[in-house]
């Protein structure tokens, strides 16, 4: 084979001089550390940005955010109403509305000059908890320092804690260790333009936190189980942090505490973070904004938790090792670590110190905050989550879709919501009928033919599942298959049909939608598959076999891109294609097709086809239609045809 040629990687320019560079330890035993060791080699995707204007905006782009994605955003930068803001004067104040008449004049402007004019520099704005968790070197570390001041620019100032894990336990330069790593990333803050402040003082102190109860109480947030850090802070000790961000510098810390002797020690920075994180809440909405000298006002309350690496997301055993893509962190937390394989704890061997950190942070942070855990070689999925707070890839498509653009690699992202518990309901008289009522209302915004409808579902039930207290559910029934007239002893046969799939409003684009499909997969066509090995309250726990799943939609439902994407097919239903009947097919069904092919068929004694073709021998798949799936479509029609609506006629 002849060798590939690779493009030429960037060309790299030297980072500018900034305030810090030229501070050093005063210690006579300061010498050389590990980490400022610069490598003279570079991987091409170590780099990501440039570094100008343009690539900050197209960084922007990338990230292909929704209107919901955009409000939403916008709305986590809206001042509070107490708060006033800063005015423009009439020649360069651009409003909402103005930007809302240049959408509707011109459409082409609405992924450049609107979507940036309204994303970027907000006044209000909000904060993010970092961990910086090196060695990294010194190419590596610009990078990272570039996304974090381009986040800085949209409005989310960091709150940096470093770590290194390459630190020896119980040095004796631990403490000059911890300082020197914090001085150089101000340093590469600040030669990419930011203004950045060593943080070198101790504001976390070691022991459980007195208030820990009361916070948890105020916040409605339940802490059992969660892990508990070693170190805690109070209000009064983040004084440094509100006088940088105040000022508009990004405070970096290095991960020291204070002991019981008022002595300075080095911790985990997950304890730091951990500790900082109740408290950030507690005074997030009671910062002294009143001087005048403040352009802009900052809320101390964690939008995020950023956990930056070599290692890159959570694997999963699921995805063969690859990260997951967004974790349920109310329903998958035990799972996953019962489930992490004993070669990830040295190829992983800090993934579920940050899973559990992630949790920690989660239960006291607001619920619409997450959490990510992102490679340095991915820093622009750092800006993509502060715009759409979703996953790199949506956890519920199916395996095969995540190729090409969208394929996942080691250092693809984990997202973490702290999200709802998912339970499995099989018996009828188990759901709460007013509670989901409401839901199926409130999401598709018409009225049920209540007592029809209860009646059939109570007579076909095969199971419900529920997001929380009825957040968000879906209803399965068995719809029986006629048998035909010349074979009455033939056993009645049903198949299953996903009769309601819904979602609070309040809850769509948080994760609950991506975290029930994924639950439908479990229990239906992906039932008997590795993947369907998620040990959810009333689940079959991945054990029996798949089955074909069905559903109906409305031919001008918006959501029928969203089942595009998951369905195996769809087909147009009704005189005018008034009806769309979606299909997923059983997943060990076709597995177990795909092994018949590649061992060669037992009855016909034929090898499978090999193609060949210019990247190599492809082995040809099953046909479009098989023969058990001749007349498959036209008996789910007529059988879905027959189901009477489920919503009163106004």
């Amino acid at each position: 084979m002849p060798p590939m040629l690779l493009p030429p990687k960037r060309a790299i320019i030297p980072v500018t001089q900034g305030r810090w560079n030229s501070i050093t330890l005063a210690s006579s035993h300061a010498g050389p550390v590990r980490t400022l060791k610069a490598s003279s080699s570079l991987d091409a995707e170590e780099i990501e940005f440039n570094g100008d204007e343009r690539d900050f905006i197209l960084s922007i782009l990338r990230a292909k955010p929704s209107i919901r994605d955009t409000k939403s955003y916008l709305a986590s930068f809206n001042p509070p109403k107490s708060i006033p803001t800063t005015t423009q004067t009439p020649a360069t104040a651009v409003s909402k509305d103005d930007s809302l008449s240049q959408l509707q004049n011109n459409p082409n402007l609405a992924a450049g000059v609107s979507l940036i004019n309204e994303l970027i520099d907000p006044v209000h704005r909000r904060t993010a908890l970092v961990k910086l968790q090196g060695p990294f070197t010194d190419r590596q570390l610009e990078s990272v320092a570039r996304g974090m001041v381009y986040l800085e620019k949209l409005g989310l100032v960091s709150v940096v804690v470093v770590e290194n894990d390459e630190w020896e336990p119980g040095s004796e330069m631990e403490r000059e260790e911890a300082v020197e790593d914090a001085m150089r990333v101000v340093a590469a803050l600040e030669a990419q333009g930011a203004r950045a402040r060593p943080v070198l003082d101790t504001i976390v102190r070691l022991g459980p936190n007195p208030n820990d109860e009361r916070l948890c109480e105020a916040s409605g947030n339940d802490s059992s189980g969660v892990w508990t850090p070693e170190a805690h802070s109070l209000a009064e000790d983040l004084t440094h942090i509100r006088s940088a961000l105040q000022a508009s510098e990004i405070p970096v810390l290095p991960a020291l505490a204070l002991d019981s002797f008022c002595r300075s020690v080095r911790i985990s920075a997950n304890d730091v973070i951990a500790a900082l994180t109740p408290t950030m809440v507690e005074v997030g909405t009671t910062l002294d904004t009143s001087s005048p000298s403040a352009k802009k006002t900052v809320d101390m309350t964690p939008l995020r938790l950023m956990i930056v690496n070599r290692e890159g997301g959570v694997p999963s055993y699921a995805r063969s090792g690859l990260p997951h893509l967004l974790v349920n962190l109310s329903s998958e937390y035990e799972h996953i670590w019962d489930t992490f394989l004993p070669q990830w704890r040295s190829s992983h061997p800090t993934a579920l110190g940050n899973l559990a950190l992630a949790r920690t942070c989660l239960s006291y942070m607001p619920r619409t905050s997450s959490a990510v855990m992102v490679s340095h070689r991915s820093p622009s999925s750092l800006i993509a989550n502060l715009i759409t707070n979703k996953p790199a890839q949506s956890s519920s498509l199916p395996h095969a879709l995540l190729s090409g653009a969208k394929k996942l690699t080691r250092d693809t992202p984990t997202l973490f919501r702290y999200g709802l518990p998912i339970r499995v309901i099989r018996k009828a008289e188990e759901i709460d009928k007013k509670k989901m009522t409401t839901l199926l209302e409130q999401s598709f915004v018409k009225t049920l033919d209540y007592d029809a409808f209860w009646k059939r579902v109570d007579n076909t039930l095969d199971f419900a599942i529920i997001a929380g207290d009825y957040k968000g559910g879906a209803i399965v029934t068995r719809e029986a298959i006629p048998s035909l007239p010349s074979n009455t002893s033939e056993t009645p046969r049903t198949m299953a049909y996903l009769d309601k799939f819904a979602v609070l409003p309040s809850h769509q684009g948080d994760g609950t939608v991506d975290f029930l499909w994924v639950a439908l997969h479990d229990e239906s066509y992906g039932l008997g598959t590795q993947f369907a090995r998620n040990f959810i309250e009333g689940s079959m726990q991945g054990l029996g076999r798949g089955e074909d799943l069905v559903w109906r939609s409305r031919g001008d439902n918006p959501v029928n891109k969203w089942y595009y994407e998951r369905s195996s097919g769809h087909l147009k239903m009704g005189e005018k294609g008034e009806w769309v009947l979606f299909w997923c097919d059983a997943e060990d069904r076709l597995k177990a097709m795909e092994n018949a092919i590649r061992s060669g068929n037992d009855a016909s004694e034929s090898l499978p086809e090999v193609i060949r073709t210019k990247k190599g021998p492809v082995i040809r798949g099953p046909g479009f239609v098989v023969a058990e799936e001749q007349g498959r479509l036209d008996k789910w029609a007529r059988i879905v045809n027959k189901i009477p609506s489920s919503w009163v006629n106004k």
